[in-house]
């Protein structure tokens, strides 16, 4: 296969890590984009990856950075900005004539969706498709990383509970790695998938009783799910000094939640990739340390 070059944003973010090493086994180069020098940046450079210090919101950076690519992925955070970021990554995707960009929405991005977030990614996926940029749309439901994130995990590892305001709404809990890996094989193969939006979702739907059983087999402890209201949510939110724009996305996709739009199992990723995603348990199993008091 002849090499080419891809563009990672958000390289040292939970997809884009597993995605640069993933294009490099393949033989690809890659151009990382990161926010700053670390040490996550550095493994990045030491696995052969070429490291570029910038911003989403700077359309200078965002024009050197895809300077001579053939392909990228577009991953931004959760935090306001993202429309004039993909206005800015667009605009330099048509200078540089990339073949084909990947962009990370969610499953919960739509025209009325009540939180901001998820309505500047519904937004963005318009830009770049009257851009005129070959995209593919990626809509992920929860990752399975949810479970390790601080606000959930400590809940989980202090008190035996996953303390959450979901009600007996549905999900496939779909990892990283697995993403990572559709994320990869869309972008160095991306005949039939351009102009497409894939959601992505683990190959198990359940509710947040049934991911509390599988938590508790794995680690070998009781864990429970306790539901708890919204307004006890956002003071648990609060108390991990996130800031406002997040909590917002928080609570109105618990909502979201609560009303089955983060339901759906895989469709996609076993069948692009060969591999089908992992489940709740195996994840676990592969972060069982992080469980452990």
């Amino acid at each position: 296969m002849q090499q080419r070059k891809y563009l990672i944003t958000g390289a040292t973010g939970k997809t884009g890590v597993h995605t640069v090493n993933n294009l490099l086994a393949a033989g690809h180069a890659v151009r990382a984009m990161v926010r700053k020098e670390d040490a996550r940046s550095a493994g990045l450079r030491a696995a052969g990856a070429e490291v570029v210090v910038g911003d989403l919101l700077d359309h200078d950076d965002l024009i050197r950075a895809t300077s001579g690519m053939t392909g990228a992925y577009l991953c931004y955070p959760v935090r306001p900005g993202f429309i004039q970021g993909t206005a800015y990554f667009a605009d330099a995707a048509r200078r540089a004539g990339l073949e084909v960009v990947v962009e990370m929405s969610q499953i919960s991005a739509r025209e009325h969706a009540k939180s901001h977030a998820a309505r500047d990614h519904w937004i963005a996926e318009r830009v770049l498709d009257w851009s005129g940029v070959p995209t593919i749309h990626i809509r992920p439901t929860f990752f399975s990383e949810w479970l390790i994130f601080p606000w959930v995990r400590d809940t989980i590892v202090k008190e035996g509970k996953i303390a959450l305001p979901y009600g007996e709404g549905r999900h496939a809990p779909i990892a990283a790695q697995d993403q990572a890996r559709f994320i990869a094989a869309v972008l160095t193969q991306p005949q039939g998938h351009i102009g497409k939006a894939y959601e992505l979702c683990g190959p198990v739907e359940m509710d947040h009783h049934g991911i509390a059983d599988e938590l508790g087999k794995v680690i070998g402890r009781k864990i429970v799910y306790s539901p708890v209201t919204l307004d006890a949510y956002r003071a648990h939110l609060q108390k991990y000094d996130l800031p406002e724009f997040t909590i917002q996305h928080f609570l109105e996709v618990a909502v979201d939640y609560q009303n089955g739009v983060f339901k759906g199992t895989d469709r996609v990723i076993g069948e692009v990739t060969g591999t089908p995603p992992q489940t709740v348990a195996e994840f676990v199993h592969a972060h069982r340390t992080l469980f452990e008091a």
